[in-house]
């Protein structure tokens, strides 16, 4: 049962974690033109959750959310960034803590659970083609969900996402995208859809490609065999170091 699971999972975090504080990671891919996010269905529960966890007492917070994005996907590369802080009063409040549950945890697990815990949201951003999801000791599923399409999540779940799929539409004047969702070789069209799908607003075409090629951050490739010669766009790549210089000083886009 889960309550037993969760009891021996929390049987030493008083020892072990931080205590009042966790991470969360919204981890984004992008797969047939929508940006999807990765979930944990929890075991005997009608919800899912956001990959998380809690901080080691010796372990520094970016450690802890590579380790959790790690265990989740597999990938031990990725481009991940804090971007909020989230310590509404009333946001632990878990289903876990109701009448059917606590009777069955631990009181340790109790005591644990009803702490006031302020979340650090972390993003990630990874080819979903890459990832092979994984289920933590508490979920019996992991998979992608369209973000237009989530289903029902616990805590402020639901709302950590919407903030960090909000956070990536804003970044987009300062740092690009692309690079860490999109197949090596890809054409013009389809990162225009990327950008699209994100900011979620069609963009005129000429225009587009004229502010991203200004930004001398692709190399343009073979074109795509389509089978029409004279038709068939190219594609390009990144140039990673001119990406990740861009990345570093911000660009100015939209």
């Amino acid at each position: 049962m889960i309550e037993k699971q969760i009891s021996e999972y929390l049987k030493d975090a008083e020892e072990l974690y931080l205590p009042g504080i966790s991470l969360d990671v919204v981890i984004l891919g992008y797969a047939e033109n929508t940006i999807r996010v990765l979930l944990l269905k929890l075991k005997e529960l009608d919800y899912w959750a956001l990959p998380g966890g809690f901080i080691c007492k010796d372990e520094d917070v970016d450690s802890a959310t590579h380790r959790i994005v790690k265990a989740r996907t597999g990938l031990n590369r990725l481009y991940f960034n804090q971007f909020h802080l989230f310590g509404k009063t009333g946001r632990n409040t878990s289903v876990l803590l109701d009448s059917d549950h606590t009777s069955k945890l631990s009181s340790e697990a109790v005591r644990w659970l009803k702490r006031r815990f302020l979340t650090v949201g972390y993003f990630a951003l990874v080819k979903t083609d890459k990832v092979v999801p994984q289920p933590d000791i508490l979920s019996e599923r992991c998979d992608w969900f369209p973000v237009e399409r989530l289903p029902a999540t616990i805590l402020d779940h639901t709302e950590i996402i919407s903030t960090a799929i909000e956070h990536v539409r804003r970044q987009l004047n300062y740092f690009p995208v692309g690079l860490n969702l999109l197949p090596e070789k890809f054409t013009m069209s389809e990162l225009q859809k990327l950008y699209e799908c994100i900011l979620n607003e069609k963009m005129d075409r000429g225009n587009f490609q004229r502010k991203i090629l200004k930004l001398d951050i692709l190399v343009r490739q073979e074109k795509l065999k389509t089978g029409g010669a004279h038709k068939a766009p190219y594609l390009y790549r990144f140039d990673v170091d001119k990406y990740r210089h861009k990345v570093k000083h911000g660009i100015g886009f939209i």
